[in-house]
């Protein structure tokens, strides 16, 4: 039986509303200087830390840091998740990157969002719940059979599946509707911790005598920093202060929701198939994410591509979207057409590197310059540790909560920072 549905409204303050932007400039990074910063105070002044990138990644790190004294602006081009960190499906894993390089990370920010959750009322707030997650193989053919009954699968799954096995448990695996995740936290950071959001496009990172002093936006206003955090996601890879340093490059990930006439039937149970589409080929391996609110998330369909310079001219290619469709047909009856209507079709740029590890840290040979990306597909998931880690070593000069070495962007240079540029 599926829990009640739950229903979210949310009055947006400006910075969360999405914004028309003009022509879209290309990305630069200097060493300009910036106007002197005012150290004129009686008292120790609190760290300053610009964070720029409005996506998980960075919501997470500004909320951390303003939670344990600096005073942070978060400076965002267009609006708060309006990329990939408000079209992904949210999912959650304790134990699903053991044995990697992500395994401390994963398993820290699983718990810190539970607690989290706890925190800031999640199950009401963006639909954080514990649920079972099972793999199973799905044939697409022209007249689906429905299923007998007799498998472990949920009554709502009664395509043509088989070979059903739970590989996730309400103790091991959940979920967040991530936009809401990421608006109910950058709100709180404001309303609690004095989090200034600033809408404008970066242009530079002014570093004095090897030490940030500023970032300067689009228009040439300067906000004066003591340190930068750069949470830019793929976009990492259009600012040449980062591209000179490592490669970011975007996974283009296809994903639709869906509003059963029935959602009352649709209990919780992420899927992940093998997915044999009806003219042959390679199987599919794509995602069901059924949300608190009735709707159904399906996502899938990724292959690398162009990042464009503005998030909000992202568009879902049309063929992958017909495809996950007939996915969604496959899986249940409750997800044709006809029976479900379809209230998202869209894509995103997932953040990758091409060692397969995200980048945290700061960046040699700049003081006070860290970055934050290439979270892959686990950016919702890993979002909370890496804020937690980044704001300790912005603050503390090193991380608790994980440790960041493998992480560090030191892995790409040689001893002699051949590739830094000023």
């Amino acid at each position: 039986m599926a829990p009640p549905l739950l229903s979210f409204r949310v009055t947006l303050p400006p910075f969360l509303r999405p914004t028309r932007t003009a022509k879209p400039t290309p990305i630069r990074s200097s060493s300009s200087a910036s106007p002197p910063m005012d150290r004129h105070s009686h008292s120790p002044p609190k760290p300053r830390v610009v964070v720029c990138g409005g996506g998980v990644i960075g919501v997470c790190t500004a909320y951390f840091l303003a939670k344990n004294g600096a005073v942070v602006t978060l400076v965002e081009k267009s609006s708060v998740a309006c990329a990939a960190s408000g079209k992904a499906g949210g999912f959650l894993a304790l134990d699903w990157c053991d044995g990697g390089p992500l395994e401390s990370l994963a398993r820290a920010s699983f718990n810190l969002h539970r607690s989290l959750a706890h925190e800031l009322d999640g199950p009401a707030s963006y639909g954080y719940r514990p649920l079972n997650t099972l793999s199973l193989t799905v044939t697409e053919s022209q007249t689906s059979k429905p299923h007998s009954g007799k498998s472990d699968l949920p009554d709502w799954v009664d395509g043509p599946g088989r070979s059903p096995r739970t590989i996730g448990t309400t103790a091991t695996t959940a979920q967040v509707h991530p936009q809401l995740f990421c608006r109910t936290l950058i709100s709180k950071a404001v309303e609690d911790y004095g989090v200034q959001v600033v809408i404008g496009k970066l242009e530079e990172v002014g570093v004095v005598a090897g030490r940030v002093d500023s970032v300067v936006l689009e228009g040439g206003r300067a906000i004066n920093s003591d340190a930068v955090v750069l949470a830019l996601g793929p976009w990492c890879g259009k600012f040449e202060l980062l591209s000179s340093l490592f490669r970011v490059y975007g996974l283009k990930a296809h994903s639709i929701v869906l509003r059963p006439k029935e959602p009352e039937a649709i209990t919780p149970h992420a899927l992940f198939l093998s997915y044999y589409p009806a003219q042959g080929g390679k199987p599919l391996d794509p995602e069901v994410y059924p949300r608190p609110t009735g709707e159904v998330y399906i996502c899938g369909m990724s292959s690398e591509a162009e990042v464009p310079d503005n998030p909000e001219e992202v568009v879902g290619n049309p063929e992958s979207i017909e495809a996950l469709k007939r996915v969604a047909s496959s899986v249940s009856s409750h997800l044709r057409e006809g029976e479900a209507e379809v209230k998202a079709e869209q894509a995103c740029f997932l953040p990758c590197t091409d060692d397969g590890a995200p980048v945290i840290g700061e960046l040699p040979g700049i003081k006070g310059c860290y970055v934050a990306t290439g979270h892959n597909c686990w950016g919702i998931l890993n979002g909370p540790a890496t804020g937690a880690a980044m704001a300790e070593l912005v603050l503390d000069g090193q991380a608790s909560i994980v440790d960041l070495s493998r992480f560090s962007p030191a892995r790409f240079v040689t001893l002699t920072k051949k590739g830094l540029r000023r």
